[in-house]
């Protein structure tokens, strides 16, 4: 009898439980007893026994170590999975990813569109969310490394806009302190803003140290910046896709044209490499670049050969 018992105990602790559907949501909050795990197993849509399964969570020696998350149960899963993957704590991951060069809308849409995510910034403004992430007053865009980043089913978007932060304060912080002893850059935001501009100029990575370069010399000598992003950027919402010269000569903060220096905030979420670019431009006595076609662009030192570089690549002349 006792030998039936133990092959009967082995065959319910390996066996696969019936579950209502082929994926069932199980969530844990802290605090939560062993025996209230094993009711809510119950309740998630495992066809288990909630007493079996908490004596077995207890016999096993685990059951004080059953960590809090949200899990799934996937068809399989047996008791010995089940409670294996309470004590790992191996939760239900999503990821959403933050592309390099978005700006901060972007970034929300992102965050709205991820799946199972609870979004507590949702009806907040701007500066409500910086002000939830302890930076109050400080404006949101470029402040977020773009990366991939994976969380738990039901976390908060807030949590993971911190995460994003603080990895945006390392990087930007690695950069800095790498900054060539010449730079005209005076601290790290104006390093972070000349990123962003630097991000959406660069179409080819092999020209990115060179755009920074052309930049820092304008910086350097008092010439405008002239870069169409930044426009574009002032313009928000009302751009449609295409530049005309009324917008050149629009005045906005962000207008290169119109403003001498760095734009007021960063334009977009410059990536690792543009963030190095910006401190540690490649040597050039370039002023001036046009885009090819190609993706990659042609660089000129004097108004003259940046013309007829125009002229070439973007008239066709």
């Amino acid at each position: 009898m006792a030998g039936s018992l133990g092959l009967a105990v082995a065959w319910w602790l390996h066996h696969p439980l019936p579950l209502a559907a082929p994926t069932l949501d199980l969530s844990i909050e802290p605090g939560t007893s062993p025996r209230a795990v094993a009711q809510a197993s119950a309740d998630a849509g495992a066809d288990v026994n909630p007493f079996l399964l908490y004596w077995w969570f207890r016999l096993s020696g685990d059951a004080r170590q059953i960590r809090a998350g949200s899990y799934e149960l996937v068809t399989g899963v047996t008791p010995v999975s089940l409670l294996r993957m309470l004590v790992r704590g191996e939760e239900s991951l999503r990821s959403v990813t933050l592309v390099e060069g978005w700006n901060w809308r972007q970034v929300r849409q992102a965050l709205a569109r991820a799946e199972a995510m609870k979004p507590e910034t949702q009806n907040l403004t701007d500066e409500a969310i910086m002000a939830a992430l302890e930076r109050p007053g400080e404006p949101p865009e470029g402040r977020f490394f773009p990366d991939t980043y994976t969380y738990a089913k039901g976390s908060s978007d807030l949590a993971v806009l911190r995460r994003a932060l603080h990895a945006m304060d390392r990087k930007l912080d690695a950069a800095w302190a790498q900054r060539a002893p010449d730079t005209p850059l005076k601290t790290p935001q104006e390093a972070l803003i000349l990123a962003s501009i630097v991000e959406k100029e660069t179409g080819k990575p092999a020209d990115r140290a060179l755009i920074a370069g052309v930049f820092t010399n304008r910086l350097r000598s008092g010439m405008l910046l002239q870069t169409d992003p930044t426009v574009i950027y002032g313009l928000g919402t009302s751009f449609d896709g295409n530049l005309r010269k009324r917008h050149l000569l629009a005045d906005t903060p962000w207008n290169t044209y119109t403003r001498a220096g760095l734009p007021p905030t960063p334009i977009a979420m410059p990536g690792a490499a543009s963030l190095l670019a910006a401190v540690q431009p490649a040597q050039t006595k370039a002023l001036y670049f046009v885009a090819r076609g190609d993706g990659t662009s042609q660089f000129s030192a004097t108004l003259d050969e940046h013309n007829r570089a125009v002229n070439k690549y973007q008239r066709g002349q």
